[in-house]
């Protein structure tokens, strides 16, 4: 499941490091966006590692973006926590995604299945129904 969400960066918070139990170290920023939403228009997001830090710095509050995200709870004593960890921010001026692959077009997809498609009918060898 892919989730995603529009925004305005509304606050890009403080970078928080620390050790793990095993003895790596870890860093974490979160920032906020505002959804325009009428009810809890804000949220703040997630990002672990350097890579995606380092991809936020191109952003400036106040910008556009495309945020896409993942959502995770755990229990601890009896209580859950959860998690929205961003993957990929986008521009939404630019369409420029700052970390990870650009995203998929599923016309173009469907398009060079379509031509695949008509090409295999011809092929005999082929016993696959479709």
């Amino acid at each position: 499941m892919s989730l995603k969400i529009s925004g305005t960066i509304t606050k890009i918070l403080e970078i928080e490091s620390g050790v793990s139990k095993a003895g790596k170290e870890w860093k974490k920023q979160g920032f906020v966006i505002n959804t325009g939403a009428d009810y809890n228009p804000d949220i703040c997001f997630s990002l672990f590692g350097e890579e995606k830090i380092t991809s936020l710095s191109s952003f400036t509050e106040g910008q556009q973006v495309d945020v896409s995200f993942n959502l995770s709870s755990r229990e601890f004593n009896g209580k859950y926590y959860h998690n929205i960890d961003a993957w990929r921010i986008e521009s939404k001026e630019t369409g420029i995604p700052a970390e990870g692959p650009s995203p998929i077009s599923l016309e173009n997809e469907a398009e060079a299945f379509t031509n695949t498609s008509s090409n295999n009918e011809s092929d005999d060898s082929d016993d696959l129904p479709f």
